[in-house]
């Protein structure tokens, strides 16, 4: 397997974050993935015409190992990876992928990853290095020769509306003062070999740097980033706060800089050891129709938006490169294990450092984004003095009004003797907790996403249609299932009902 990511062995550094690496590249993390068993090389010829996304769609129902394509019809030399951050094939190690990804051991619990991440947002930014060659560079195109018809972009879905390029890319924008570099994952669908058209949203980071590109009079520089080490795409999914740069973030997560090189036809850096990168400018006026596309929720819709346009001026690549596919739908796919997760990191920072007292959050990937969990221990009421509905409400209300959460629809809080990363457990107690009138409320109008098939949105901003149809409003269902405060009951699970001493003699002779 080792051959099918390329030789030699990969360098790798420590993490400081407890016992895991920090792989520098992403063909460094397939080694480790084939290491476990993890990985699994396509060696027969398959077609990017929707035979590649139906393998990876399969792959993520199943808990297949991640598939490498390295034998695609018409695009000798060229390969694409599928499913490289969702859910695990190891039974007892379903997130190893992010573990690993976020330098962690791939048997780090979820909720584990969840503080992780927290943590590292408490900590001081490490500022990137600026390298002078990177492997991204091995082959440079500009003019003519810089197509993106070069590359096999699968059709993933049957119904959309074209071939997707970026589906867990890294757009690379910068202010137009050069304060804030983001580092963003939102799709991009071809046009032609000098064009991608995707969806730039308002309440977004990559909208927000957008709009300033478009007050200054000036087309946005972009870097599109394909399979950059594993953290990085990772952090692209993060919906860090505003003004935060992902490259330094994964440096206070990693304890040292990320290396990037500077792009050969825009004013911008990039991770050194990437894949693919693919320069250019954004138009400030032009748009073409783009979607549908499956997505996230599990749905494919027949709506299309005119879109910015992406025109291209360089790509570079390196020798036998990898494109990276999520065949968005149906959980768990990297929509779910990326975004509502590292949203649980976010929300759980915050929710601390308004002095409310959470033991652990998490974004349940099978809820495909819409919901995130919260747990509190037994001596909340003393510590907050607040009623359940309201301390509820409270953590509702600060998870909504933090940036990357349009896609939650329900909030649920719940004691802490409750696993929030296993399902068994969060729903027994949403269904013997949270009682049926009393327990659930909703909070109305909240920052929500256009794609959601349930809503009928409420439009929150003005100017032209494309752009108030991505600004949108919606309500918010949250979910008490507190334990009563005075009441007998008592858990008759194995953990608190039997006594310590029996506990230990049955685990001692288990295997008998």
């Amino acid at each position: 397997m080792a051959s099918a990511v390329s030789q030699p062995k990969p360098s790798q550094s420590q993490s400081p974050l407890g016992g895991g690496t920090h792989f520098t590249s992403l063909r460094d993390y397939l080694h480790a993935l084939a290491d476990l068993g993890d990985l699994r090389e396509v060696k027969r010829e398959v077609d990017t015409n929707l035979e590649i996304g139906a393998i990876i769609r399969r792959t993520y129902e199943i808990y297949a190992p991640a598939p490498l394509f390295t034998n695609i019809r018409g695009y000798s030399g060229y390969r694409v990876l599928g499913a490289p951050l969702s859910y695990s094939s190891l039974p007892q190690a379903r997130m190893a992928r992010v573990a690993l990804a976020l330098g962690l051991p791939a048997e780090t619990k979820p909720l584990d990853i969840v503080e992780a991440l927290a943590r590292a947002m408490a900590a001081a930014p490490i500022p990137p290095v600026v390298v002078e060659r990177g492997e991204c560079q091995e082959n440079v195109l500009t003019g003519d020769k810089a197509s993106l018809e070069i590359f096999p972009t699968p059709l993933i879905h049957a119904g959309d509306g074209g071939r997707y390029f970026n589906t867990l890319g890294c757009w690379v924008l910068r202010s137009p003062d050069g304060k804030w570099t983001n580092w963003s994952i939102a799709r991009g669908m071809v046009l032609d070999g000098k064009r991608l058209s995707g969806p730039i949203a308002p309440y977004q980071h990559n909208g927000m740097i957008f709009k300033q590109w478009k007050e200054r009079g000036e087309p946005m520089p972009f870097a599109l980033v394909q399979g950059a080490e594993p953290a990085a795409i990772y952090a692209g999914g993060m919906p860090l706060p505003d003004g935060v740069d992902e490259a330094g973030f994964l440096g206070a997560l990693f304890g040292e800089p990320l290396k990037l090189v500077k792009c050969k036809t825009v004013d911008l850096q990039v991770p050194a050891s990437a894949e693919i990168v693919i320069e250019g400018h954004v138009s400030l006026d032009e748009t073409a129709l783009e979607g549908p596309m499956g997505e996230y929720h599990g749905y494919l819709q027949t709506e299309k938006f005119n879109l910015p346009v992406y025109h291209v001026t360089a790509i570079t690549h390196r020798n036998n490169p990898i494109l990276p596919v999520c065949s968005a739908g149906k959980p768990v796919e990297e929509d779910h294990t990326i975004t509502p997760v590292a949203g649980a990191a976010v929300s759980l920072r915050l929710l601390r450092e308004a002095g409310l007292p959470i033991t652990s959050a998490w974004g349940v990937p099978e809820a495909a984004e819409h919901l995130l969990a919260f747990s509190v221990p037994d001596d909340w009421s003393r510590r907050t003095k607040l009623s359940a509905n309201d301390l509820c409400r409270r953590i509702a209300e600060i998870v909504k009004a933090t940036h990357g959460t349009q896609r939650v629809t329900r909030v649920l809080v719940c004691n802490d003797d409750i696993d929030l990363s296993d399902l068994r457990d969060l729903v027994w107690a949403w269904q013997s907790r949270c009682h049926p009138a009393n327990g659930r409320f909703v909070l109305e109008d909240q920052p929500a996403n256009p794609v959601e098939p349930m809503y009928e949105f409420k439009v929150v901003t003005g100017g032209d249609v494309s752009a108030s149809k991505l600004n949108v409003a919606g309500p918010v269902e949250v979910l008490n299932c507190l334990l009563p405060l005075h009441g007998n009951l008592q858990c008759s699970d194995f953990a608190h009902n039997v006594p310590k001493e029996i506990q230990t003699r049955v685990l001692e002779h288990w295997d008998e």
